[in-house]
């Protein structure tokens, strides 16, 4: 793998409960609206479970992810191809935290932090109510 190892955790605060989060996090509708530019396979389940395996596409670059864990208020995904590591997800009641460990080319942390906002705007405009 080509890249450097890099790492990042970070935690925002969301207008958003506990369950709107879980739903933008596994349904897989609502993960291709905020992952925009990022495209996901086709044929998905409507929910992300264990055991899953699908790519995703940021431009020309291909990351596969493996998921490895779907609790309530979490979410871990082993990536391979364009990152070589994991992405941890985590959520409560007004907040999401995202950790993110790998090899790549990519700016992992730029990447993450430009996913939490749209992700917050996602949950902002289609849960109007929750702020």
């Amino acid at each position: 793998m080509f890249g450097t190892f890099q790492h990042s955790s970070l935690r925002i605060e969301v207008p958003a409960t506990e369950q709107a989060l879980q739903q933008g996090l596994l349904h897989t509708a609502s993960l291709q609206k905020w992952l925009f530019p990022q495209r996901l396979s086709t044929g998905l389940p409507e929910e992300l479970v264990e055991g899953l395996t699908f790519t995703s596409w940021l431009g020309p670059v291909a990351i596969q992810h493996k998921v490895t864990q779907v609790e309530s208020n979490s979410l871990r995904m082993l990536l391979s191809q364009g990152i070589d590591g994991f992405h941890e997800w985590h959520w409560g009641e007004g907040w999401v935290q995202s950790r993110i460990e790998g090899i790549s080319l990519l700016p992992l942390n730029l990447g993450q932090t430009l996913s939490l906002l749209r992700l917050r705007q996602f949950l902002v405009v289609t849960h109007p109510q929750a702020h």
